[in-house]
């Protein structure tokens, strides 16, 4: 089971304090530390000090790591223009010596678009550029050097690209593409991503999202064309504790008012944490994310570390 932390930086973290979470994350043998890419937070909290845009930090963060990987958990689609957003994401690879991992999504809070300018089209649009994104992003990683690439759709045309810079990781990063979507999201998955990740919520609805995509995997031939299996990822958040005090207070932020959906937190033992986790891997997953609320609880990294990962199969 592979073992990352996944950080909310729009809750109010500094550039220095994900640079000195993501290096203990390291040193702590997590496997990857992802983060979301928002402008802003869910709730009132006016968040000090403010935003950190997700890419300028992993690019910086690519040259003061040395061993974890690197992703957003997920790059909005609606934010950067494909073009750009693959050589971005390619050159932060690069950075790195090839540890980037992209999950991308439709987007989907309203609040942060209208706040920063950010056209902000209904959902059936937002799915339409994201299919779009997915295919000119992976379609220029995989263009062989020397070649152009050229795309032309509803919302996006590219002529000629060179298709450079090229990722270390080849064909490209991996792409990481879930959501609670029952349609295009299993589809969309299917089609691009190298791993699918339900984001927070229970086991059963896990589950039933992990059958819809296999499903979706059937239906588009993806084994049939050579491809790999998806990787089957669940996101849990996590409030665990030495006491049960310490978990409480661990788990006090996630009372507040957010713009979020129900959630399925993971507050008590470490024990129960490696219970969830098992109950994941028992329904395919091989992944999961651990979404740590404060980033200046470094000792929440290091009891999961002491506690949690030497109980599980597998690199962590």
């Amino acid at each position: 089971m592979r073992v990352s932390v996944f950080t909310e930086p729009h809750r109010g973290a500094s550039y220095e304090d994900q640079l000195r979470f993501a290096r203990h994350a390291e040193h702590c043998g997590y496997d990857a530390f992802l983060r979301a890419d928002h402008y802003r937070a869910m709730g009132d909290d006016p968040a000090l000090p403010g935003p950190t845009d997700a890419w300028l930090t992993l690019a910086a963060l690519a040259r003061e790591t040395s061993r974890i990987r690197l992703g957003t958990l997920v790059t909005s689609a609606t934010f950067r223009l494909p073009g750009p957003l693959a050589v971005m994401v390619a050159q932060v690879d690069q950075m790195s010596g090839g540890r980037v991992e992209l999950g991308i999504g439709a987007g989907w809070y309203e609040r942060e678009h209208t706040a920063y300018g950010i056209p902000f089209p209904g959902v059936r649009e937002r799915f339409d550029r994201l299919a779009e994104q997915l295919e000119i992003v992976t379609g220029l990683w995989r263009t062989p050097p020397g070649a152009g690439f050229s795309y032309s759709g509803e919302h996006y045309q590219l002529v000629d690209a060179p298709a450079l810079p090229k990722p270390v990781q080849r064909p490209g990063p991996p792409v990481i593409v879930g959501g609670r979507g029952a349609k295009r999201t299993p589809d969309l998955a299917a089609r691009y991503a190298d791993e699918f990740n339900m984001p927070f919520t229970s086991v059963a609805q896990t589950a039933a999202a992990y059958e819809r995509v296999g499903e979706a995997c059937d239906a588009t031939g993806r084994a049939e064309s050579g491809r790999q299996p998806l990787t089957l990822s669940a996101g849990i958040v996590v409030a665990v504790g030495r006491t049960d005090a310490e978990a409480r207070h661990r788990a006090a932020p996630l009372h507040r008012p957010s713009a979020l959906p129900p959630e399925d937190p993971v507050v008590g033992s470490p024990a129960r944490l490696v219970d969830r986790i098992g109950e994941f891997a028992a329904i395919g997953a091989s992944r999961v994310h651990l979404r740590l609320i404060d980033l200046a609880d470094l000792d929440h990294l290091e009891l999961i570390a002491a506690e949690v990962l030497p109980q599980l199969d597998g690199p962590q």
